[in-house]
This record gives structure tokens, C-alpha cells and sequence, in this order.
């Protein structure tokens, strides 16, 4: 979570909210004293939750080491039975 002072919040505002787009959270202090924060709105894009999220599946599957994905062998077994 980014910390910032209320004038550089006032003279830098547009620079926080494209932060918060991204997902970041912003805590603005006054005398080094929290007084609010700025956070995405319910159910917008999180990029550390994201980052985080693809972090785990990244060591997830190199621990698995099942080599590459055959796809012809996936559609064989969903199709199985079908006929």
C-alpha cells in the first residue's frame, strides 16, 4: 500500500487514481496520521491479487512437471463416450 502526505495527494490526484485503477491502494496521512484511503471500486481488476494468483499457478505446475499440453489428447478424452 502506497502512503502519501494530503498536499502531495492534492497536487498529485490524477497520478493516484490511475494508481488505484491498477489496483492499488493508496493510504493518505496528515502528520503522519492516517485520514483516508483511495481503493478500487468492489470487483475491479486487483494487479497484485493477479500477480499473486498467476504466481501460484506458475509454481503449481512447474511442480508437477507434466510437460507440455497435448490438446488432441484432451478433446479424445472429453469427446469419449459421445459417439
Amino acid at each position: 500500500m502506497k502512503e502519501v502526505g494530503t498536499f502531495e495527494a492534492k497536487n498529485q490526484l490524477s497520478a493516484l487514481l490511475e494508481l488505484v485503477e491498477q489496483g492499488e491502494d493508496i493510504l493518505i496521512t496528515r502528520h503522519g496520521k492516517p485520514v483516508a484511503r483511495l481503493v478500487p471500486p468492489e470487483g475491479a481488476y486487483r494487479r497484485q491479487e493477479a500477480e499473486q494468483a498467476a504466481a501460484r499457478i506458475r509454481a503449481r505446475a512447474s511442480a508437477l512437471k507434466s510437460g507440455p499440453f497435448n490438446w488432441e489428447e484432451w478433446k479424445a478424452f472429453r469427446d469419449e463416450g459421445r459417439r
